[in-house]
């Protein structure tokens, strides 16, 4: 029996596969925060429990006794304070929390955008990354930092609960800001700007490893037997890509949920310095480029909580559809964007609107404009040399046939859909499996474990190019417009 666990922020999510990798059965449990202004916690003990529960419950009713191997995926930023005894200091901080901005400015004037790049592969200093957190509790909370024995990622803070060892996930570190990813250690200029020791840091490991062994007294509180190995798995993100055999460049696994994040596989040559944030991968020595677009889902979520509050997903298709070809555009950074822009302060725009549009016209554009974003970042990987054949759409986005076909026909790439939708669950359980031994590698378990169930072919479409430079004006023009200032 192998677990592949979600460790979401919305939801944690267990699937239990068997030697054959077919699914036994998945459950998941929901995550409560506590939130004010723009600080977002939660209790990492309770969150640990809850798993515990969950994977106890889902045991039980399947009358699982023995789980060979454990492995974990899942939110990356959030931190968790532990004092010397290995207990959480306070809640932990989730990475949705943006009470940092002012840490942010601050970073900002001590290293350089090029520095930062060159280092963590990252393209701004947000308020997302623990670095700046960390010296937000400096500035704020002087009794929990100085008390803090250690700092810890929440992956990494689970695997730590389970099996008592304290590592670091190397994929996961490279979203604190303080690890070099290319030199595969702790970055210590950053750690003495925020005041950190690296003693203070669990020990760096190889992604999809060992860290150790289920602990006794939890196994009895499952209910299974001994000998169950921990993995402390990858990114979330990045066990998409093992759960949809995106294992080798060529291929994007995109996620259209609430935001839009494109993950491909580097060649030998990992290009730097190209505005394209570089993650280190789930296999040693890779990298993984992750353009993240907070244009997502988000934009045609908003736009039907607001303007078509009563109409469902599958109908606002239908009528989309009806009105391809039309003269609408939207600018989709109604939260700004990073990807490939980096402009915090861009605004949603439509243009083009005449009375003969409705609500529906504005839907498709809508989703067109997040077709756009994404096709504005694979042409920017293209220039930087990553060839890209073709699309593996998952997430929210995936469920529809009409984006799916918008976003083939833009990019001029075909899109193809796997049949496992839960794919970083699977991809987890899939890390168990090759780590066991099951499979003597990620390309032999995309084999037998990953296929696929619909692909859309580009279409041509004049309309939609003409669109789409229309779209890069807007978005030009817009920048000019927002530079106006009053006397």
């Amino acid at each position: 029996m192998f677990v592949g666990v979600d460790l979401g922020s919305t939801n944690i999510k267990v699937a239990f596969y068997d030697d054959n990798m077919h699914l036994v059965d998945r459950q998941s449990t929901p995550v409560k925060y506590f939130t004010e202004g723009g600080v977002v916690e939660f209790d990492a003990e309770k969150y640990c429990r809850l798993l515990v529960d969950l994977l106890a419950t889902t045991a039980k009713s399947n009358n699982v006794t023995h789980i060979d191997e454990i492995a974990f995926t899942g939110q990356a930023e959030s931190l968790i304070i532990l004092d010397k005894a290995g207990k959480p200091l306070m809640n932990a901080i989730s990475w949705m929390d943006d009470r940092s901005k002012e840490e942010c400015e601050a970073l900002s004037k001590i290293f350089s955008h090029e520095i930062c790049e060159e280092k963590t592969g990252q393209m701004a200093v947000l308020p997302t990354w623990p670095a700046t957190k960390i010296l937000w509790l400096k500035n704020n909370r002087p009794e929990i930092y100085n008390a803090a024995a250690t700092y810890m990622m929440l992956k990494d803070y689970v695997v730590y609960y389970l099996t008592g060892n304290k590592v670091a996930d190397m994929s996961i570190a490279t979203f604190t800001f303080y690890f070099d990813i290319y030199n595969k250690c702790y970055w210590k200029e950053m750690l003495e700007a925020i005041g950190v020791k690296e003693s203070q840091l669990p020990a760096l490991c190889e992604p999809c490893t060992v860290a150790g062994e289920l602990k006794a007294e939890l196994c009895e509180t499952i209910g299974t037997d001994g000998g169950t190995r921990i993995n402390v798995g990858t990114l979330d993100h990045f066990t998409g890509m093992i759960g949809t055999g995106n294992i080798a460049p060529g291929s994007i696994t995109l996620s259209t949920g609430t935001v839009m994040a494109l993950a491909t596989m580097c060649g030998e040559t990992v290009p730097k310095n190209t505005g394209i944030a570089v993650h280190y991968g789930f296999k040693k020595n890779s990298y993984i480029l992750l353009p993240v677009a907070e244009s997502g889902g988000v934009s045609l979520e908003w736009f039907r909580r607001s303007c078509l509050k009563d109409t469902d997903f599958k109908t606002i298709d239908i009528e989309a559809e009806k009105r391809i070809g039309n003269s609408v555009i939207f600018l989709p950074y109604i939260v700004g964007t990073n990807a490939p822009e980096f402009d915090a302060d861009a605004t949603g725009v439509f243009w083009g609107l005449r009375q003969e549009h409705d609500a529906f016209d504005m839907a498709l554009s809508i989703m067109e404009g997040v077709s756009f974003v994404l096709r504005k970042n694979c042409e920017q990987m293209a220039a930087n040399g990553v060839n890209v054949s073709s699309i593996i759409a998952t997430g929210g986005g995936a469920k529809s046939a009409l984006w799916c076909q918008l976003q083939a026909d833009i990019t001029g790439l075909p899109v193809r859909i796997p049949a496992e939708s839960e794919a970083a669950c699977l991809g987890a359980a899939t890390i168990a499996a090759v780590s066991s031994g099951r499979f003597a590698s990620f390309e032999e378990a995309a084999k037998e474990c990953v296929s696929f169930v619909k692909e859309y072919t580009p279409q041509d479409k004049p309309f939609e190019n003409i669109k789409y430079k229309r779209f890069c004006a807007l978005y030009d023009a817009a920048l000019k417009i927002s530079d106006i200032k009053g006397e």
